[in-house]
């Protein structure tokens, strides 16, 4: 690996927000040298996408200034591919990373698809793919250009293990700058050498050296330290307190002392250490399952895309409550396209009646009205409750404040994962219909979602390439698209 050199990317007291009342970024200051690997971390909402967007100029801050070295090109792989692309083909697609396409750009592209070790054809429309190829196409997109600098938000999503591991030996070989928001730990301690860490609650900024794992090790004893230190400070001032209350109805010089111990106490209260809150995780919670006593899905064949279309192979499912159902393969070979059709009732072969409820989470949050208020979204499909009902429920899942009234495209996709489980908890479903929940949710979260999914009374059918998650939840069915592709030779 190239060794660091010199500062590629410097923000100067940078304050910004969406809102004069709220800023993201409150006098940061950081720096990132040539050729480092810099892991972005910080809470669901943090901001580090909008650092994205800073660096690319897409915004500009309030005040301070950000400084790219002069002629350093920038790449990002976005979370999602905007639909705007869905209607272009390959090709046409990775025209739009030039100014001015290249004679080669055919070569170009299967370069940059080399590198992750995926091939296709450049003349299908980007719209046909499934999550994971599109999530590679993303990447790609980036690695044409060649960048200095290369951004990287949630590049794991949608990949399977395979598409990981290549990407892993992309960025541990590529010897430019990449810096990386990801929530996948054990991706990112593979390379990363540096962490920046947004607080979102005093909107500040730390950098730190070392890999992932080192990191988080630093924050964690930073925290005990500071818990400590305060809580001494905490015992002094209730001490201090109740000699003011004691001393404060004498005369004379005990008045004067009673003076002194308020100062003191002020002084204390002073310095208290800022704790950090970016590492709260979401309390258990349950996600109820309304009583079904029928069959809830019956299965009895489902399409598996060969040569871009549908082929139907015999299945058969039957899923009543308590029934879980893991369905595997490759991207590209339905898997999204099929929970899709399932979740509309349209996928032949396969019955669901018309009165179980059902719980969708769609990996791209597609199924969210993005102009509505997180407020709304849970109020259209709570089945009891009141306001308070809705403010408690997403409060236990980080949406608190003036966020809860934001409309959706506002929130990071984090809170947007967080918001489709709070929707669940209301909805009450019969069945759970999830592609790729673990997706854009922070890791410290994911064993609590497991729990709840595990303690779920209802039928569920899950598409998952992150194999702890999996694990961590009995399924009674598997269903390998694979295997059936094989049978139809």
């Amino acid at each position: 690996m190239a060794e660091q050199g010199n500062v590629i990317i410097r923000f100067d007291s940078v304050t910004f927000g969406y809102h004069d009342k709220k800023p993201l970024l409150k006098e940061a200051n950081f720096s990132v040298r040539e050729n480092a690997k810099v892991t972005l971390m910080g809470q669901n909402g943090a901001g580090k996408s909008t650092l994205f967007r800073l660096m690319l100029k897409e915004v500009v801050p309030e005040k301070g200034e950000i400084h790219i070295k002069q002629g350093a090109k920038i790449g990002m792989a976005k979370q999602v591919m905007d639909r705007a692309y869905f209607d272009m083909s390959v090709e046409d697609y990775f025209a739009t990373a030039f100014d001015e396409p290249p004679r080669n750009l055919p070569a170009r592209i299967d370069e940059a698809l080399e590198a992750i070790n995926y091939k296709i054809d450049h003349n299908i429309l980007v719209g046909r793919l499934s999550g994971g190829q599109q999530a590679r196409l993303l990447l790609a997109y980036a690695i044409i250009q060649k960048p200095d600098i290369l951004l990287l938000d949630e590049p794991t999503n949608n990949l399977d293990d395979d598409g990981i591991g290549h990407l892993i030996t992309f960025l541990i070989m590529y010897e430019k700058t990449v810096v990386v928001i990801s929530h996948d730990a054990d991706f990112l301690n593979t390379f990363t050498d540096s962490v920046i860490y947004l607080d979102s609650f005093t909107k500040e900024i730390d950098s730190y050296q070392g890999n992932y794992f080192d990191v988080v090790e630093q924050i964690k004893k930073r925290i005990e330290v500071e818990e400590r230190k305060n809580a001494q400070l905490i015992k002094n001032i209730q001490d201090r307190k109740e000699k003011v209350n004691f001393f404060a109805n004498k005369g004379g010089k005990m008045r004067k002392l009673a003076a002194k111990l308020r100062e003191e106490i002020e002084e204390d209260e002073a310095n208290m250490v800022h704790v950090k809150q970016d590492d709260k995780t979401i309390t258990r919670f349950d996600i109820e399952a309304t009583e079904y006593k029928d069959i809830i899905v019956n299965i009895h064949s489902v399409g598996i895309w060969k040569n871009h279309e549908a082929i139907h192979c015999p299945v058969e499912i039957k899923l009543r409550r308590n029934d879980r159902l893991l369905i595997k393969g490759p991207n590209g070979i339905g898997k999204t396209t099929l929970l899709k059709k399932l979740a509309k009732r349209q996928e032949e072969g396969v019955n669901i009646p018309d009165d179980v409820i059902i719980g969708y989470y769609q990996q791209d949050f597609s199924g969210l009205d993005f102009s509505k208020s997180a407020f709304d979204s849970l109020q259209e499909v709570m089945i009891e409750g009141d306001e308070e009902t809705i403010y408690s429920t997403a409060a236990r899942f980080l949406l608190r404040g003036e966020t809860i009234r934001q409309p959706i495209g506002n929130l990071s996709e984090g809170q947007k994962a967080l918001l489709c489980f709070a929707r669940f908890v209301l909805q009450k479903p019969n069945l759970l219909i999830l592609d790729e929940p673990t997706n854009h949710v922070n890791f410290r979260h994911l064993p609590v979602i497991a729990q709840t999914l595990e303690a779920y009374e209802g039928a569920m059918i899950v598409v998952s390439h992150d194999q702890e998650f999996v694990k961590q939840i009995h399924f009674t069915e598997q269903l390998d698209l694979s295997k059936l592709k094989e049978k139809l030779g």
